[in-house]
């Protein structure tokens, strides 16, 4: 099976929030990459990676980042694939700052964000995107939402 789906962080310290989205991709059965490309440390790979998405296949991405949070919105600017962004818990600022950054692109530069630390919904938007032409993964998505649907108790437990 084609790799659809690229897993970006701006370095290996991302990696604990970001395997969310891989945790629920393999769920899914969606094949996927995974690669550190800081925007800021490795500037030529981020270049790369954008220009090449397409050709490679990649129908999303998935990017994660913190503090000054520019990987998702720089991959946006390199490419027509769609971004997903994940803004990655901070401690100086909780995340906040990585959220804004993520959420404040100029027009034409669209990223779709998730709430800080939202890697497990990434995955499922990253899901629902390539639902749309796969009715395969459409099937699994529904099973998977029917499941979480049947685990939510309908009355409240004594511990």
């Amino acid at each position: 099976m084609a790799i659809e789906v690229g897993i970006i962080m701006g370095s290996q310290s991302d990696w604990p929030t970001m395997r969310a989205a891989a945790e629920m991709l393999d769920e899914l059965g969606i094949p996927y990459e995974t690669k550190i490309v800081s925007a800021h440390r490795t500037p030529d790979r981020l270049w790369d990676y954008g220009k090449t998405a397409v050709e490679r296949g990649l129908k999303v991405i998935i990017a994660g980042a913190g503090g000054a949070a520019h990987l998702p919105g720089m991959m946006a600017s390199k490419t027509r694939v769609p971004v997903i962004g994940v803004p990655v818990q901070t401690k100086a600022l909780a995340g906040v700052d990585s959220l804004y950054s993520i959420l404040q692109m100029p027009k034409g530069y669209p990223v779709a964000t998730m709430a800080i630390g939202g890697a497990a919904n990434a995955g499922l938007m990253a899901a629902g995107i390539l639902a749309l032409n796969d009715a395969a993964l459409a099937g699994r998505l529904d099973t998977w939402r029917e499941a979480l649907s049947a685990s939510i108790p309908e009355e409240p437990k004594d511990d």
